[in-house]
């Protein structure tokens, strides 16, 4: 068993969605979390200008079978794979436990 966790942007988790729904993947975990970036947009509030470096993604765990962690992460890539690399993280680890 391994689990994955992907950090991704929010306007492409309804494609994630559906990926993981064709791949048979119906339980996961999603959480709002909030990066920071280096990448910041200059805005101006009352006059004052600042960077906005804080970006709000979503975090995916999935607890999946040896044979199909390549699957689903492939699937996950194909979707939110751009130039930028802060776009996607995907991380994979062992799961030994499951209850």
């Amino acid at each position: 068993m391994k689990l994955i966790e992907a950090i991704i942007h929010k306007l492409k988790l309804q494609e994630v969605r559906n990926a993981l729904d064709d791949l048979g993947v119906v339980d996961f975990m999603e959480s709002t979390i909030i990066c920071h970036g280096q990448q910041g947009q200059v805005m101006i509030f009352r006059g004052a200008k600042f960077v906005a470096n804080v970006v709000e993604k979503v975090k995916l765990e999935i607890v999946s079978a040896d044979d199909s962690t390549e699957k689903i992460i492939e699937a996950i890539r194909s979707i939110v794979k751009s130039e930028h690399r802060d776009d996607c993280r995907i991380a994979m680890r062992p799961y030994l436990e499951v209850t």
